[in-house]
């Protein structure tokens, strides 16, 4: 056997060597038969001598030395490269125009809108919370990229060896003037008008880190250090016309700051994006997630030195410069999603364990779970921040999930879940001390923009969702969301009484409803009902628990829950966390229903609740004087939630008389009278507020009475409170017809006359006083007018549901058999 190998290796190494010569000779083929011709002759014919042969075989022992000369040279340059790729820090440079090249024939069709898309999302969510002074709103209305792709590698990239990883470097540079971004920016006091804010060029530049993670199947990157960021603007008034930025001085400043600080934060080291690599799309947006994380220990969380960590403010307001020894008396864990914040227990000494589980809820695609180690004294008084770290978590195309962190010497430390349900475990080290922390993460489910839910435990092409309904051809007007405040569990108790008495609010766009109040328990149950008007582009369902008190109530967590993906005949129940607090979560179910057309809010117990505020402020007495005069000026300010209406200003006087009716649709919210003095140059003076109590008041049934002011010595005022509720079945159509026409004509007349009068003092010159007074009384006129449609409204919605109840018993008594005639 072991000759029949070597036969066949002397074989293929012949017929290596025969092909090398046939390759550096050409003209061997030609020879071959020469010499053959001239062995015959000097063999048959004329005899030769025997250098011929020897010739020969020097020849080809040259060739075949030669051969395996630039073998072992070939086969020495690969070890070397290999060696010098595993085992030096850093290779030489290479040239990258390859991929630049690339990048201009898939920028524009390809890269291009994805990441447009990709960025879009990401400014507006930053335009929340982020804006200068100078604006009130701004609004996104146009992202583009331009056709003009960033430089790669400009000159040159290199691998990096970090640990037994290994990173790419390559140069980042972007300068771009074709790229379009336009803001609508409604600007603030004493600005007046709205603004067009354009991004017209950029300018980045930086070195980029690409670290592959997970066998290839996906791409951390960052930038090393801070890049040098550059953006051109320029603002219109709307038209075509536009003038330079500094016409609104500091939104140049604060653009090139706000995209500065978003990407020092995400991806400058240690931070990283990831960019996966998935095989198979499966083309689902996910739009929120749950998961569980469980602190397990840590370990090595004392320190040596004082000098390690600087001064950290802690969350309970305790500061500290550093701890002398490694002596820890007491740790614990604060697990932050966004505002979502969550405490384990106290453990003791250097290797400290919890096992605390918390579930957590994700808005989006991606989420960072941050891990804040706090000390205890032995007191039990003083919290000191130690030290933090973060894992980093990302939905794939592919159904299956990415955990990452920052691992040791500034590596990765990076798990793949298949599928939902699966536990992973990770073992990150602190930022600033020796110590590690391990945690055990599931994600339990993901939730999709087209109204799938991918469950715990559940195969990756299992998700739940409704088929008979394409989510790309409903149509998301006209449809109600019915949510039902069901229960709480584990809510905190008020920090001054040590009682909770709870209630929640619930807000989703400008629609804003409370449910009732329950007494002494932290696992209350409301089961209230409520309906909004559902609203385009991903507005958020926000919670706000509070606990009743009497000297003000005290907010106990808040939270927001994604509405997206909800498909007709579906229905979604879930624990939401409370944030901002210890502990505390609220049981919601959310079901979308058709629109109706009733405009009518109904109670888990089926009695019409769709009540409006009717407020009579009549008079007032015994007012404190404002004026040196020994008077007052006095006018009424009536705050209900963010509605706020006023009444006329009664001139010189103590005991004023308004008769002023004003309307509001119940949600709940405290309705306040503040009374003030009106002056014509300087501010406007508090002679007391009240607040008046219409939750307990049947309804259509007026109450009236004297409610003293608060914060003053004397005064009351005289109001009458209704909650009305439409109740059309009284009235015929006549009567409402003549009803309404007679008002409508009431409220055009009166804003005629009102109008002309003020014509007529600003044409005279007249005195402030009398304009003013004339302003408010148009304000209330107008007013009156909105409260006045809304009832038209809902009485027209009240009507069409009139007709179609008639229309349905018209057609259940017509549809009996028909009789034969005899």
């Amino acid at each position: 056997m072991a000759k029949k190998k070597l036969k066949k290796l002397h074989a293929k190494d012949a017929l290596e060597f025969f092909n090398q010569v046939m390759v550096e000779q050409p003209l061997l083929p030609f020879m071959v038969p020469l010499v053959l011709f001239a062995w015959f002759v000097e063999r048959w014919v004329v005899p030769f001598s025997n250098w011929v042969p020897l010739l020969a075989a020097v020849w080809a022992t040259i060739q075949y030395g030669r051969f395996k000369r630039r073998s072992a040279i070939e086969d020495l340059n690969k070890r070397w490269k290999h060696l010098i790729l595993n085992t030096t820090p850093t290779t030489p440079i290479e040239p990258c125009e390859w991929l630049n090249k690339l990048l201009v024939e898939v920028w524009p069709n390809y890269m291009e809108p994805k990441l447009s898309k990709k960025f879009q999302s990401t400014v507006e969510k930053r335009l929340k919370h982020r804006k200068p002074k100078l604006i009130d709103k701004i609004e996104l209305q146009e992202f583009s990229l331009g056709c003009c792709p960033p430089t790669l590698g400009e000159h040159g990239m290199r691998w990096m060896t970090s640990g037994d990883q290994k990173v790419m470097r390559l140069g980042f540079d972007w300068d771009s003037n074709e790229m379009s971004v336009m803001f609508l920016a409604k600007l603030a006091k004493p600005l007046i008008g709205a603004a067009r804010i354009v991004i017209n060029s950029i300018h980045i530049k930086g070195d980029l880190l690409l670290l592959p993670i997970l066998d290839g199947e996906a791409i951390l990157y960052s930038f090393e250090s801070t890049p040098e960021v550059r953006i051109g603007v320029a603002i219109g008034s709307g038209g075509s016309q536009a003038v330079p930025g500094m016409e609104l001085p500091g939104v140049s400043t604060w653009l090139v700051k706000l995209l500065t600080e978003t990407i020092v934060k995400t991806m400058v080291e240690p931070r990283r994006l990831c960019f996966s690599l998935p095989p198979v799309d499966l083309r689902k947006r996910a739009v929120g997630g749950v998961l569980s994380v469980t602190v397990v220990s840590a370990s090595n969380v004392g320190r040596n030195t004082t000098n390690e960590i600087g001064i950290h403010q802690s969350s309970s307001g305790g500061s500290t410069s550093g701890i002398a020894d490694n002596k820890v008396s007491q740790t614990f864990i604060e697990v932050e999603v966004g505002s979502l914040v969550r405490k384990t227990s106290t453990s003791k000494g250097p290797n400290p364990a919890w096992n605390s589980t918390f579930n957590l809820v994700l808005h989006g695609e991606t989420g960072v779970v941050k891990f804040n180690l706090y000390e205890l004294d032995s007191g039990g008084v003083k919290v000191t921040y130690l030290t933090s770290c973060e894992i980093k978590v990302k939905y794939v195309l592919d159904d299956s999930t990415i955990f990452w962190a920052i691992g040791h010497n500034s590596g990765a430390v990076a798990k793949r879940t298949e599928l939902c349900g699966q536990e992973v475990g990770m073992v990150v080290p602190f930022e600033d001390i020796r110590g590690e922390l391990t945690v055990t993460l599931v994600l339990k489910e993901w939730q999709f923009s087209d109204g799938s839910v991918t469950l715990s435990n559940s195969p990756s092409n299992g998700s739940h969702s409704s088929f008979d309904v394409s989510p790309k051809l409903q149509s998301r007007t006209g449809r109600k969301l019915r949510v039902a405040v069901v229960e709480g569990k584990a809510l905190a108790v008020n920090g001054k009484s040590g009682k909770c008495d709870p209630y929640v609010k619930v807000q989703y766009g400008k629609a804003l409803y409370r449910t009732k109040t329950l007494s002494h328990t932290t696992r209350p149950v409301w089961n209230d009902k409520f309906e909004f008007d559902e609203i385009t582009g991903g507005e958020y369902l926000k919670i706000k628990c509070y606990s009743a008190d009497t000297f003000g109530d005290e907010s106990i967590g808040s939270a927001r829950v994604n509405l997206e993906g909800l498909l007709d005949g579906d229905s979604r129940e879930v624990w939401v966390p409370l944030e901002k607090v210890d502990s505390g979560e609220i049981r919601l179910q959310i079901e979308p229903i058709k629109n109706d057309f009733n405009g009518i809010l109904k109670t888990s117990s089926g009695r019409v609740e769709a009540t409006w505020i009717e407020l009579v402020i009549i008079e007032a007495r015994d007012l404190i004087a404002a004026d040196l005069r020994g008077t007052s000026d006095p006018y009424v300010r009536v705050h209900y939630g963010n509605k706020k209406k006023r009444t006329k200003v009664v001139y010189k006087t103590l005991s004023p008389d308004w008769n002023q009716t004003f309307e509001f649709p119940e949600t709940g919210e405290p309705l306040i009278l503040h009374v003030k003095d009106h002056n014509a140059v300087l501010p406007t003076a508090s002679i007391g507020q009240c607040t008046v109590e219409y939750s307990m008041l049947p309804p259509n049934q007026p109450a009236v009475k004297w409610i003293p002011l608060q914060g003053v010595k004397s005064g009351e005022v005289h109001v009458k409170i209704t909650r009305k509720v439409p109740d059309l079945e009284k009235k015929t159509s006549f009567q409402t017809d003549a009803s309404s026409l007679g008002k409508g004509h009431k409220i055009s007349s009166q804003m005629r006359d009102s109008l002309k009068k003020f014509t007529g003092l600003v044409d005279e010159g007249g005195d402030p006083e009398a304009m003013s007074l004339a302003l408010t009384e148009i304000e209330s006129i107008q007013d009156e007018q909105d409260m006045y449609i809304q009832q038209l409204e809902r009485e027209k919605a009240a009507l069409l549901r009139k007709i179609q109840e008639l229309g349905s018993e018209i057609v259940r008594t017509s549809s009996g058999p028909a009789r034969m005639p005899y």
